[in-house]
């Protein structure tokens, strides 16, 4: 019999908010955090907005000392803040004086690209200069891909599995699908689980060139991001980070800690770049057998799902998407769930999106609401049957029980959490 696996601290850093209580608000309120960034035009990139989280610093405070702040930096800081929440917010402690590792306790945390912000500002002009001497005994740690795991096992003292993932867009969720499989099978008690990315036009700028980002919106940030929108035009960038603490039950009930949801149910897959898919389209039905996995998985049938928070990125994809839900459901516009999507108001956060809106899903669980998908005011004319169920305000929605997280990257890799509202006795 596997173990079951619930999720008991929830950490966030995001361009509408930057810790859990500020983020569920930010969820409630429809409130974007999509800014003109004048970087980006001084660059002259066609899109000139995007989501960075504000006041990071003082997050930063409330857990490091200043001589560890400004040793972080990028993605590795926001994931440290994130980690640190999600850790205090489990009811867990940090002991720096520990003789030995926690080893049941380890971390998947990974990126989508790594630190370009340090490669292109600090590596690459040093080693062009010849003074790659003089760059500093941390310039690896902080680029290496499993440089953010690497920081948090240290943070945290962790004894067990200590990786990084990278499956582009989909890095977040399949993080917390590989630590919730690796507590199943006993091999560990308590994992970390999560995404992160940071800012950085080196990063964003092959997206620009691509011309999959937003650029009709410059002038007004806010109304960018723009899922299951007629007038989409591309997806807006994001960065942050997003880490869950995910224990099996057993432990988690015998040290008491509050429980917020149990994932019931996982998977991932790869279309294969087959039958429609490519390098930068997923494969349909790749994306269908995802879903179904992922409710065979939890062992329930499609119409216990309530709620769908989509992957849902503002590009040509999501009538696709949605289309795809409603095939592997078999629930048409008549009987489809509620669904939206946390990108309309952070952007897309590219390897932590997943896992910032499986925290996103979690809050709602939690709260019994439902938060709106906002700038879709014009929904798409292909999914207009799917109007009803398309959340454009926050609904009130305390029988809200279920709700289906799914993420799909590049590489045509795809997956898919079941998440159940931890309604049991302790």
């Amino acid at each position: 019999m596997k173990n079951r696996v619930v999720i008991t601290g929830l950490g966030v850093v995001s361009p509408n908010a930057n810790n859990v209580i500020e983020f569920e608000q930010a969820l409630r309120d429809g409130r974007s955090g999509i800014k003109f960034l004048s970087q980006l035009e001084e660059l002259n990139f066609g899109c000139c907005i995007g989501g960075i989280p504000d006041q990071l610093a003082q997050e930063m405070d409330k857990y490091f000392s200043p001589k560890q702040a400004a040793q972080l930096n990028g993605n590795i800081s926001y994931a440290a803040v994130a980690t640190m929440e999600a850790w205090k917010n489990a009811g867990l402690i940090t002991d720096n004086d520990a003789a030995d590792a926690d080893w049941d306790t380890g971390a998947i945390v990974g990126c989508g690209i790594s630190d370009m912000a340090t490669i292109a500002e600090i590596i690459v002009p040093m080693v062009n200069a010849g003074k790659s001497k003089k760059m500093g005994s941390r310039v690896v740690q902080q680029v290496m891909g499993s440089g953010i795991s690497a920081y948090i096992g240290g943070l945290l003292g962790l004894g067990n599995q200590v990786t990084s993932n990278s499956s582009a867009c989909n890095t977040g969720t399949e993080s917390i699908v590989e630590a919730t499989w690796r507590i199943r099978s006993g091999r560990a008690k308590r994992m970390v689980a999560g995404g992160a990315e940071g800012p950085s036009p080196y990063t964003w700028g092959g997206f620009d060139s691509m011309r999959v980002l937003s650029r009709k919106f410059n002038d007004e940030p806010e109304k960018g991001s723009r899922p299951m929108s007629a007038s989409a035009c591309g997806f807006v960038p994001g960065s942050g980070a997003g880490v869950l603490i995910l224990e099996n039950l057993e432990t988690a009930i015998s040290r008491g800690a509050k429980i917020y949801a149990e994932i019931i149910g996982a998977s991932v897959n790869c279309g294969g770049q087959r039958g429609g898919g490519s390098m930068t389209a997923p494969n349909p039905t790749g994306v269908i057998r995802c879903i179904k996995e992922a409710l065979s998985d939890a062992c329930i049938k499609a119409e216990a799902i309530d709620l769908i928070n989509g992957h849902l990125t503002a590009t040509f994809a999501d009538p696709y998407e949605v289309q795809n839900w409603s095939i592997a459901l078999e629930r048409g516009p008549d009987t489809f769930p509620y669904i939206n999507s946390t990108k309309s108001m952070v952007g897309h956060c590219l390897g932590a999106a997943g896992a910032i809106e499986t925290i996103a899903s979690v809050i709602q669980l939690q709260h019994g609401f439902i938060h709106p998908s906002i700038n879709c005011e014009d929904i798409h004319p292909e999914i207009i049957p799917f109007n009803r169920r398309i959340a454009q305000t926050c609904i009130e929605h305390k029988e809200l029980n279920i709700v289906a997280k799914a993420s799909f990257g590049f590489g045509d890799v795809n997956s898919c959490l079941i998440l159940k509202k931890w309604n049991e006795p302790a």
